[in-house]
């Protein structure tokens, strides 16, 4: 086995570690299921695959949701733990600049993916906050982070900003409105908009059925 296959083995082995008691939806199985819809979607769109896996394993290893709100520690750290291990500082340098480019930074702020490899990355992620296991997510994050399932007094907004974005303590059903149902429209490669259109409806009947339920009238 090639050095660069050792260290992808065992990249996997410290995530692993680091996430598997995750209870925010940002668990170990999150990031498996974003590194398998990564590998498929370089099948179907090309790319760097070496790039694409390390990154989709190290695209959480410092979100700023949990890391005090930085934007771009979680490349930092991703740089610093392959070198560590020996790995090609410019492949490195590629894998700290896509993971900075992975994360949603509010509803009205422009993407800025620079590579495919980028861009698939970013649409495996976003494939796995929609659908069915999105919406499981979502109020796994929600109740990890003490918010109100639902408050119909509080509309939702559509952030302008980073800031803004990151420093919303909106309800979960909220963020459906100001993430989750714009993903789709988001999504860069057609492999993952063909995905991301059966997902999104998924998301769809779930609010529908949700509202419906909640202002039943007898």
């Amino acid at each position: 086995m090639d050095i660069n296959k050792i260290i992808i083995e065992n990249v996997k082995e410290l995530v692993k570690t680091q996430f598997q008691t995750d209870a925010t939806g940002h668990d170990w199985f999150h990031i498996e299921r974003v590194y398998n819809m990564a590998c498929f979607l370089h099948e179907k769109e090309g790319g760097d695959r070496e790039l694409i896996e390390i990154s989709a394993l190290l695209h959480d290893i410092s979100d700023h949701k949990f890391n005090g709100g930085s934007p771009t520690k979680g490349g930092d750290i991703a740089f610093e733990i392959l070198v560590s291990m020996g790995y090609n500082i410019e492949k490195a340098q590629k894998i700290k600049e896509i993971i900075n480019q992975i994360s949603y930074k509010g509803a009205l702020v422009s993407d800025q993916t620079n590579s495919l490899e980028a861009q698939i990355v970013q649409d495996a992620d976003r494939l796995d906050a929609l659908g069915a296991i999105g919406i499981a997510r979502a109020f796994a994050y929600g109740g990890n982070r003490n918010r109100e399932i639902y408050n119909p007094s509080i509309p939702p907004v559509m952030h302008e900003t980073f800031e803004a974005y990151k420093n919303s303590k909106n309800h979960t059903i909220n963020h459906f409105h100001e993430k989750l149902l714009l993903l789709t429209s988001k999504l860069h490669t057609n492999t993952a908009k063909t995905i991301g259109l059966k997902r999104h409806s998924i998301l769809e009947n779930f609010l529908n059925d949700f509202l419906n339920e909640w202002n039943f009238i007898k």
